[in-house]
């Protein structure tokens, strides 16, 4: 299978897996909904539009590179955090498997597509280099 193929379905995936995150964040209290949450909003539009409008383009490639980038962060963020949300707070919570599911389901599809996307950059250098 072609790997733009593999970018354009792994990328969304990641989006649509940090998607479902943020709402059970919030929903959980652990993120306050606020103002502030909306801001994922122009982030998804940017990083989707790289991935379905931009596709093949080193422009796509980096914005689906930067958004990966974000999205890999997240099972860190989670794992890093003081107080160990995953492993100490989250063990009250109903439906804690779902939720750490999400969080390696991110890092795994965020970790594929920067690869992906890393892999498509240099393709296209290569490309060029080849032409006179």
């Amino acid at each position: 299978m072609k790997e733009s193929i593999l970018l354009t379905v792994a990328s969304p995936l990641s989006i649509r897996f940090l998607a479902i995150h943020l709402a059970d964040d919030i929903v959980r209290g652990i993120e306050k909904g606020s103002l502030l949450n909306l801001t994922a909003v122009p982030i998804v539009v940017l990083w989707l539009y790289g991935t379905l409008v931009l596709a093949k383009r080193r422009s796509g490639y980096v914005i689906i590179l930067l958004g990966s980038i974000l999205g890999a962060g997240v099972p860190v963020i989670h794992f890093m955090r003081e107080g160990g949300v995953v492993g100490g707070r989250l063990a009250n919570f109903a439906g804690n498997f779902f939720f750490v599911w999400t969080i390696i389901a991110i890092g795994a599809t965020s970790l594929f597509s920067i690869v992906l996307s890393v892999r498509g950059l240099w393709s296209l250098r290569k490309g060029a280099a080849a032409q006179p």
